[in-house]
């Protein structure tokens, strides 16, 4: 059975904390919970979490000074910061103590549980030797720690689900995917009703990505699903 992999809410409030641990056990992680920034940093050092989701403004110590003290015992953790505050200064202050992302209150549960997906993964490929920060199939470009997407020079603005559909097809480059193995690899559920989501978001893919360019990278595998081809494969 695989292992399943933890993760350790740091959040003062009740609410939210609550909602956070029943939408990740409900994503199959375990998770482990604490209310002050003291606790947290007590059970972040004594435990082993996969990941950590830390809220700013925290009692008894604050998360910054969390994170400032939880580094230079683990380097490794990868951290993501749960603030109200959007600021710059906030930001750059958080990744310089060594966050690996940061997400604004009120955020939607679908783009935070995609980034808690994107960090596992990263860490996961880091540890077994596969450290990976940037993926190229031929002039597209996928930034995993920002999620940013290029082709050639041009940015192209994805939302959380296409990041995580067109990563997953990235990762299995030059392989045919069927939609019911898309559906369960990237939705990571069984979806209610029939494969057709996966058609719209392919859609939604091809206008960014691939409209206006000579070489298109999405191609349909009639009969099959779809497949991220190379130019020269």
């Amino acid at each position: 059975m695989k292992e399943k992999e933890s993760i350790l809410i740091i959040e003062d409030e009740n609410a939210i904390a609550r909602i956070l641990q029943l939408e990740l056990e409900h994503e199959g992680y375990e998770v482990g919970r604490a209310a002050d920034g003291r606790t947290g940093l007590e059970m972040a050092q004594s435990g082993e979490w996969h990941l950590i989701l830390l809220d700013v403004m925290l009692p008894e110590l604050n998360g910054i000074e969390v994170l400032r003290r939880l580094r230079q015992s683990d380097a490794a953790v990868p951290v993501i910061l749960l603030t109200a505050r959007d600021t710059v200064p906030d930001k750059v202050s958080g990744f310089e103590h060594g966050a690996n992302d940061y997400v604004t209150k009120p955020f939607a549960m679908e783009e935070l549980l995609a980034r808690v997906r994107n960090l596992l993964r990263i860490f996961k490929a880091s540890r077994e030797g596969e450290s990976e920060d940037v993926l190229r199939i031929g002039d597209l470009t996928i930034e995993l720690i920002t999620r940013k997407v290029f082709r050639k020079d041009h940015s192209i603005e994805l939302t959380p689900r296409e990041f995580e559909l067109l990563l997953y097809l990235a990762r299995h480059k030059n392989e045919e995917k069927t939609r019911d193995e898309i559906l369960s690899d990237v939705w990571g559920y069984e979806y209610i009703g029939d494969t057709n989501v996966v058609d719209v978001y392919i859609r939604y893919l091809r206008q960014k990505m691939d409209k206006g360019y000579r070489h298109k990278l999405l191609h349909t595998v009639r009969g099959v699903g779809y497949m991220l081809k190379e130019p020269d494969a």
